[in-house]
């Protein structure tokens, strides 16, 4: 199934019906007085986060969603039926904007989570409500409201505990499939990542953290170039990043390394200074491919480096993604890292 995590979209609420103008005429009721029932509303659209679904892509060619117009009144104190409401669904994670304003309408992280998006207009009176001791034939009776229309924009950003970036070809997608069930895209050459992976990380028995796997990021990315820039949102919710950083394409050249390192953290302040202040742990990868008798020697002096370049207690892993070598180490890592965390939100809102 194509990815799709941005889709616009018009919604219509349903119309409300008319009130109507009538009289009992019967036999053997003489003078039966007015009998005009309301008309009913309009149906109302709302807007519902579902974890059965993963990508936009119901949004991408139908862009008109509508809900039922109220019927009309009628006579004998019939009263309209009100319009059925409609309900949107999209994945959890998704972001609701006003596309004219640009206003963030929701932000739907929940399973279930549902809210309205365009009330449904109110029907109109019959003429049932005009009657009166000096009124007693009225004529009376008022129009169904319009429904309300929006312009709306979803924006799905993938709710994950952790996150990958780096450069393309730094073995992301080649990690999230050493580590999880996850079966991304992998190959020799750059951006065969096209959109976001997820992955189920399994550190124990009963301990488990998302992994999110996203295009690789090349210099420029927060302005539009490459393919990152489109999915660096996804970051944005996560609690911890994971810099994957190839360290045997440009061997023994450390300063080339370091350099695009630093490159791809500068892209995260540019694009958003909050995700660049987001706990980001370095992974030194494909250290299978470095001569073993310079390996620990080489290791050393470019964790040093990176370390002075950017802060002294970063922490720094050296995995092989393609032999799981150190995996193990990390994710246990990481798991206790969310643990932790977790167990500081949960005591921080009791």
């Amino acid at each position: 199934m194509k990815f799709v995590d941005e889709a616009v979209i018009e919604v219509f609420a349903g119309n409300g019906g008319d009130g109507v103008a009538a009289f009992r005429r019967e036999k053997f009721v003489p003078k039966g007085g007015p009998s005009g029932g309301d008309g009913g509303r309009g149906g109302t659209v709302f807007v519902r986060a579902s974890r059965n679904l993963n990508t936009l892509i119901d949004y991408r060619y139908k862009r008109i969603f509508k809900a039922k117009n109220g019927e009309n009144g009628q006579g004998k104190d019939c009263y309209g039926k009100s319009g059925d409401d409609l309900c949107i669904e999209v994945p959890m994670g998704t972001n609701v904007y006003d596309d004219i304003t640009g206003e963030l309408i929701f932000d739907l992280k929940e399973d279930g989570q549902t809210e309205e998006l365009c009330k449904g207009g109110q029907g109109g009176l019959g003429n049932i409500h005009f009657k009166s001791s000096i009124n007693r034939a009225p004529r009376q009776f008022t129009h169904g409201t319009a429904g309300e229309n929006r312009k709306i924009r979803f924006e799905l950003s993938v709710l994950a505990d952790v996150g990958l970036l780096g450069l393309p070809n730094a073995g992301k997608s080649t990690l999230i499939r050493s580590v999880s069930a996850a079966k991304p895209k992998v190959a020799d050459y750059p951006f065969t990542t096209l959109q976001p992976n997820l992955g189920v990380v399994r550190s124990g028995i009963n301990s488990s953290f998302v992994m999110a796997d996203i295009p690789g990021l090349i210099s420029g990315a927060a302005e539009g170039a490459g393919l990152g820039h489109q999915f660096l949102k996804h970051l944005q919710r996560t609690k911890l990043l994971v810099h994957v950083i190839d360290v045997a394409s440009d061997y023994p050249n450390i300063d080339k390394i370091t350099q695009d390192a630093f490159a791809i953290r500068d892209e995260l302040k540019k694009y958003d200074p909050q995700l660049h202040q987001k706990p980001r742990w370095i992974a030194l990868n494909k250290i299978d491919l470095l001569p073993p008798d310079e390996i620990n020697e080489y290791l050393d002096k470019l964790s040093v480096r990176l370390r002075h370049e950017d802060n002294s207690t970063t922490p720094i892993f050296c995995i092989s993604s393609i032999s799981s070598r150190g995996t193990k180490d990390l994710t246990d890592s990481l798991m206790r890292h969310i643990e932790n965390e977790n167990k500081k939100q949960d005591e921080s809102e009791t």
